[in-house]
């Protein structure tokens, strides 16, 4: 229900201003502030007034004050609806949207009557429930995301993500494509840009605890959001600002030997607060495990995070976050790995346990400053700090890192000690007036990469010196040069052997820790092999500027912005970026229809991005690519991207409202990652170029008889072009289009939960469903590649089965794994081939068109809870 509100001159307006107390927002969220008064102009005190917005769940309430006044802080950007009751009053309400940190200035005018229609009153419409935006998003508060049951406790905000946002897949380690980019997404932390990847096995993710509201954009880029895109995670902090002392303590218990604890506090005045959580997780599944039962995969992580509020002036605050997490947590092994029976080839002891682990510390610092100018202007000026510390260990016999007997495993040992310090300003203006929001921004950005590691091969046959008689290399260590081979009956594996595709390096030969004492030709500055150390050092420096202002005028808003970002890494790129959004608004039947087009520059990836672009300038890491056809310098430029926008929101009375949007990529450098080696450095690459498209869907059921739901839906088409241009591996040759494994034909998440009563328990279930990703590994295409790439364990994992010309079925085994030919149990012609959980294409294998993919999945959830104990 909308009422009209009689406005106030601007003398009045002006004396308002100052009764209140000022607070500006920053960041992501805003402010509400009021004085309530009888028709006589006499202050109303302790009046209830509610605030929501029933999409995302989001609801807060208060009273005035003695001298009528209210206020609510730390409210993120979106429509709510207010609702207003006081004995001897009758109900008001009124519809606020809050779109700036400038404090929104409600004035409410109360008449004499009775609460009779307060039922009515608080009652939604479909005007409620759809955004006059041109930017396509999802919404989501901690009132839902408590009760979302989660796929990863050491991933929790990936999961998050991936379950509440259409058009987001999961991946694994808590790694999501958004929208069919590898990892092509920001967070905006309450205003701190955070654009390096979250992925438990790069860096920490932001504490769950810490949040209090995400708005994650994926549809039209406004120009104050640049580098990473395809996907913008807008996070709102919790606040103890003008709380009594409020807080949780939680702990769990499931399978896995899962244990979390956690508390969380907040408390301050009007003047002042403060928040504070911390948390604790250990299990026996930290990272996703490649077999069934989780091997080797011990993990713990810890965060702390901090956020104080305080008001200086009427016209200035100063907010802080602070952050710390830790977590520790060893790679999973599969059944292979433990190695059982195999001695090390050079001292001839047993192997033992893969076990390789991981240690990441992650701190973040970010004081913000602002200061309200007037009514209409907000002054914001932060800076940040953000730390990532990453190590990573091997085992303590090098060996049981990779001995090459696991097809498609590791032939190396390797550690890392890698630090990434990303060091920033931020400073904008926000203008309120009339039709216009305007916002106008700086941000610069200092990001110190350290990259150290130590690689040494484990492998005997991986730079083998000798060839048998059937082509392929030789593990008898006792040769260290192919003038050897002769006197053990093989042949030398060089290049003049036309059956040689990949010949003996010499150069490799000083890291091969399987032949302790290198040839003499080889050229090794010791008389020993050893680890050969890679040690770098680069600074990354970003400034972007920009400019946006959202006109409403009628029916219509429009969103014109302009951004330039200048890149200053290992390579120099820059360039205009236009932005344009515009919606219309069909009030008769509650229709947005919106359109959008961004021009966005993108950066590579950080991690590891300097043994990526100056790797090949090395002669021993060029080596492991062989160098054939690889270009000797081939730094990642920046990606140039147009991106179209097109959709519509349709709310249905007041029970239903569906969000759509159809979105279409072209990207001139489209970014990935590939594997050093074997071993878990991975690093950035870049493709000629990509074309992504797809469609998002959501659909809401605000709060009916207390059943509340939402459904996201995708359809992703992510199609990469040849050849690679940037990063190690680069080559000088074309290629053709294929899908990359960010593509997935559709995918959903619905979410259905029931709460009887207000303070009463509740129950939630979730329902994902994924038709596949690509399985882009080219040793899959047909069952006969895909039997002879994989060995056993990992044939019986994915259940590879076949059924025989006398049509007995065959599943794959730790002890039996499957091949075609005479002699198998297959047989030379079996009546039918395949696996349980990869779609192997087979002759109608295409990599662009029929490649072939992981099998669908269903995945169910069930929650129970009670969010008031006590």
């Amino acid at each position: 229900m909308r009422l009209c509100i009689r406005s106030f001159s601007v003398l009045a307006l002006n004396l308002f201003l100052f009764s209140v107390v000022a607070f500006a927002q920053l960041g992501n969220s805003g402010s509400i502030e009021g004085v309530v008064k009888d028709p006589s102009g006499g202050v109303v005190p302790n009046a209830t007034v509610d605030i929501s917005y029933p999409i995302s769940g989001f609801t807060r309430s208060t009273s005035t004050a003695s001298d009528g006044t209210f206020r609510f802080t730390n409210i993120p950007f979106n429509p709510y609806h207010l609702v207003l009751t006081a004995s001897g009053f009758a109900p008001y309400v009124q519809d606020v949207e809050i779109r700036s940190g400038v404090p929104t200035l409600v004035q409410i005018t109360v008449r004499l009557g009775t609460a009779a229609d307060s039922i009515t009153v608080q009652g939604t419409t479909g005007a409620d429930l759809v955004e006059n935006d041109s930017t396509f998003h999802t919404d989501v508060d901690k009132g839902l995301f408590d009760r979302v049951p989660l796929e990863s406790q050491s991933s929790s905000l990936s999961s998050l993500v991936t379950l509440t946002t259409p058009g987001v897949v999961a991946d694994s380690n808590g790694l999501f494509h958004g929208l069919g980019d590898h990892a092509d997404n920001s967070f905006s932390y309450d205003g701190q840009p955070i654009t390096d990847q979250q992925s438990k096995v790069f860096s920490n993710q932001i504490p769950p605890e810490s949040i209090q509201s995400m708005e994650v954009i994926s549809g039209t880029v406004p120009a104050e959001f640049g580098d990473k895109t395809s996907v913008i995670i807008k996070v709102t902090t919790r606040s103890g600002l003008g709380q009594k002392p409020t807080g949780s303590i939680k702990t769990s218990y499931g399978s896995f030997g899962s244990a979390t604890v956690g508390f969380d506090v907040g408390f301050g005045s009007r003047k002042w607060g403060n928040f504070i959580a911390a948390s604790g997780l250990n299990t026996s599944r930290f990272l996703d495990p490649p077999e069934f039962h989780a091997i080797h995969d011990r993990g713990n992580l810890e965060n702390v995070f901090d956020r104080v509020d305080y008001q200086i002036s009427d016209a200035d605050t100063v907010h802080v976050n602070v952050g710390y997490s830790r977590s520790w947590f060893q790679t999973p092994d599969t059944l292979d790995q433990l190695n059982i029976g195999l001695v090390d080839p050079v001292h001839g002891s047993p192997l033992g346990l893969t076990d390789q682990r991981s240690l990441i510390k992650t701190y973040n610092i970010a004081p913000v400053w602002t200061h309200l100018f007037s009514t209409t202007t907000l002054f914001t000026f932060g800076a940040f700090a953000r730390h990532d510390q990453y190590n990573y260990y091997p085992s303590a016999n090098a060996f049981a890192d990779g001995t090459g007997l696991i097809p498609g495993g590791s032939s190396a040992t390797v550690n890392q000690d890698r630090k990434l310090t990303n060091l920033g300003l931020r400073s904008d203006i926000s203008y309120v007036k009339g039709i216009h929001n305007i916002k106008a921004g700086i941000t610069f950005e200092h990001t110190l990469l350290t990259e150290n590691f130590n690689f040494g091969i484990t492998d005997p046959a991986f730079n083998s010196p000798c060839l048998d008689a059937f082509n392929n290399p030789v593990s008898n260590t006792s040769f260290n040069d192919p003038s050897q081979c002769a006197t053990g009956g093989y042949q030398p594996n060089i290049a003049a052997n036309p059956n040689v595709s990949t010949p003996f390096l010499p150069i490799l030969g000083c890291i091969d820790l399987t032949r302790p004492t290198p040839s003499a030709n080889n050229g090794c500055a010791n008389t020993q092999s050893a680890l050969f150390p890679f040690r770098a050092h680069a600074d990354i420096k970003q400034v972007a500027l920009y400019i946006q202002d959202t006109i409403t005028k009628g029916n219509w808003s429009f969103n014109l912005g302009f951004r330039e970002d200048i890149y200053r890494g290992i390579v120099h790129d820059t360039q205009p970026e236009p932005r344009l959004g515009v919606a219309y608004d069909i009030k008769k039947t509650n229709t947005v229809l919106r359109l959008g087009y961004s021009r966005i520059q993108a950066t590579p990836y950080n991690e590891n991005l300097i043994l990526s672009s100056l790797g090949t300038q090395i002669p021993t890491v060029n080596a492991v690519f062989n160098g054939a056809n690889v270009q000797p310098f081939a730094p990642i430029r920046a990606g140039f991207r147009n991106q179209f926008n097109a959709g519509f929101e349709q709310a249905f009375g007041k029970f239903l409202v569906v969000d759509a949007d159809y979105f279409w990529k072209h990207t001139r450098n489209g970014y990935d990652f590939s594997v050093f080696g074997g071993t878990p450095i991975t690093f950035p690459i870049a493709w000629h170029n990509s074309k992504l498209d797809g469609v998002s869907v959501r659909a809401s059921l605000p709060d009916y008889h207390g059943v509340t739901a939402f459904i996201v839906l995708g359809h992703i088409n992510a199609r990469y072009f040849p050849p690679q241009v940037g990063g190690l591996g680069a080559t000088l040759t074309g290629g053709e289009p294929f899908r990359i494994d960010h593509d997935q034909k559709f995918q959903q998440t619905t979410h259905v939960q029931y709460q009887p009563k207000k303070n009463w328990p509740w129950i939630s279930m979730n329902w994902r469903y994924d038709s596949g990703l690509v399985a882009s590994n080219p040793n899959l295409d047909n069952f006969q590649d895909t039997s002879s790439f994989l060995d056993a364990d990992q044939q019986s994992a994915i259940g590879l089965y076949c059924i025989d010309s006398g049509g007995v079925l065959h599943s794959a085994t730790l002890t039996a794994p499957l091949a075609i030919g005479v002699g198998t149990v297959c047989g030379a012609a079996p009546q039918k081939t395949g696996a349980k959980l990869v779609n192997i294409a087979s002759e109608k294998f295409d990599v662009d068109h029929n490649p072939t993919r992981v099998t669908p999945r269903n995945l169910f959830d069930v929650a129970v809870g009670d969010d008031n104990v006590f």
